[in-house]
């Protein structure tokens, strides 16, 4: 092929479009759930049974995908039996097993004890379980995790039935104790009232707006980031396959987002989903979009969910059982590696 002239090539420079390639953002993965089932039944349940971990050579399928980042979701109770005391060596070793195989891998793990900031359902606060309780349970997890770089620490999965001031407080106690182990590993923190985005600004249904109360939780390393969830089906709430409208889920970020250049903080979606539907496609199509185009504040997202015993849930993203991949995983694709597209 004959090259072209310096000349040519600088004219061929001014009369084509530039084409750049539209980088993924930093983090990108699921949500794996499934460590963290049986809360209802007769507690702890049975290891197999009523709850299980995923393999770690179920995480392949998502990282040759593109993602880099594996959530992982577990009982607080099962982990720490007792309030302020040792952790249960069998659960630690079903965590740390996940843990220490997934990051060999390459991947990055954030840790999600799914408990709602609740220890056997006595919100944290009460005098049953105290916040100090709840930063020591983060001590013995950090000590644990801390010489791993690739582990995050989220403090815990969706607060609610708190007042929100609660909930800063033990957020910043949680990150205090955290970073007194010399843990410095990236912390994701939640906001009050199940932390939507869309509701980061609600008064009436679960007290003050976490956008008064969470801009002032500060880690001295300045190493964290806000954690919000968002679905787009008409309460947010995930448990609908139609959502809203095509443009819903921009609607439902935008103003949070403002709130992040405003306070100068950085946030990463920890959950998002939507039913195999054309709308929902759209709905996040357009939400992974506002999160590229917003990269200053946005690091990355979540689908919600994955893991080995969901069935035919409308959400999952494990792969059918002949390995095909379900509809949701083409939405996201585009999202996973660089794509090319047109400087205007």
């Amino acid at each position: 092929m004959k090259l072209p002239s310096l000349a040519a090539a600088a004219l061929l420079a001014v009369l084509l479009p530039a084409v750049a390639a539209a980088e993924p953002l930093p983090w990108r993965g699921i949500s794996l759930s499934s460590a963290e089932w049986g809360e209802k039944l007769p507690f702890p349940g049975v290891y197999g049974k009523d709850f299980v971990y995923p393999t770690v050579a179920s995480t392949a399928y998502y990282q040759a995908k593109g993602m880099n980042l594996m959530r992982i979701a577990f009982r607080w109770e099962r982990l720490q039996p007792v309030l302020n005391g040792e952790f249960d060596a069998a659960e630690l070793a079903r965590l740390r097993e996940f843990v220490d195989g997934a990051t060999a891998r390459g991947l990055h793990v954030l840790l999600d004890p799914h408990n709602y900031a609740a220890y056997k359902e006595v919100h944290v606060g009460k005098p049953e379980v105290p916040i100090a309780a709840f930063a020591d349970f983060w001590r013995r997890l950090s000590l644990q995790f801390k010489d791993n770089p690739k582990v995050q620490f989220g403090l815990v999965n969706e607060p609610r039935n708190m007042p929100t001031e609660t909930w800063g407080q033990a957020a910043q106690a949680a990150i205090d104790a955290i970073r007194k182990t010399g843990a410095t590993n990236l912390v994701t923190v939640p906001g009050n009232g199940y932390t939507g985005a869309w509701s980061w600004f609600e008064s009436s249904w679960y007290g003050t707006p976490n956008a008064e109360v969470m801009g002032k939780v500060r880690d001295p390393l300045d190493h964290m980031v806000f954690e919000v969830h968002q679905y787009f089906d008409k309460d947010g709430s995930g448990t609908n396959a139609e959502c809203v409208s095509p443009e819903i889920g921009v609607e439902r970020l935008k103003r949070f987002t403002a709130w992040l250049k405003a306070n100068k903080r950085r946030a990463i979606l920890g959950e998002l989903g939507g039913g195999a539907n054309a709308v929902c496609e759209q709905a996040v199509a357009g939400a992974l979009k506002h999160l590229r185009a917003n990269a200053d504040v946005w690091d990355g997202w979540l689908w919600w969910a994955g893991g080995p015993t969901w069935g035919d849930y409308f959400l999952s993203l494990e792969p059918a059982s002949d390995g095909k991949d379900k509809p949701q995983m083409r939405w996201l694709e585009p999202f996973l590696s660089p794509t090319a597209v047109r400087r205007p």
